[in-house]
């Protein structure tokens, strides 16, 4: 299993409603449009993730597991690799419930969103000094 961690703040914008996308950025500012964003100043999006691990990711056999710790508390989501990833997006990393792939896409049919997410974290990362951890782990 191939593993990395991006660490990413907070935002009083972060409403954490959409019902099929989760998404960080590494963008400070955040309107109320992008309500599957869930953190912003993201230390990397999807061109800086790890090579070996993008290989694993653009296969369809691959397993994806996002783990999201924020203070005490963490929240997982499953999803799946596809051929056709190419992640070179510069900004944003996005997971989708769906099929759908761009160049900001990490994982497909992904069993949650940013709807599913708690709320407790969601309000935990209305604030800009809220660090959050987002997790991949690749099999």
């Amino acid at each position: 299993m191939l593993q990395e961690d991006i660490a990413f703040f907070g935002h009083p914008n972060v409403l954490s409603l959409h019902a099929r996308t989760v998404e960080i950025t590494k963008e400070a500012h955040l309107t109320t449009n992008g309500d599957c964003i869930i953190g912003v100043r993201a230390q990397k999006a999807c061109a800086d993730i790890d090579e070996k691990i993008k290989q694993k990711l653009a296969r369809a056999d691959s397993l994806v597991k996002i783990e999201i710790f924020v203070g005490n508390d963490a929240y997982a989501i499953s999803g799946a690799g596809d051929e056709r990833l190419t992640l070179k997006n510069e900004h944003d990393i996005v997971i989708r419930k769906t099929n759908f792939v761009c160049p900001r896409t990490l994982s497909v049919r992904c069993d949650k969103a940013s709807s599913d997410i708690p709320r407790g974290m969601v309000d935990a990362l209305t604030d800009p000094k809220t660090k959050g951890i987002f997790r991949i782990s690749v099999e």
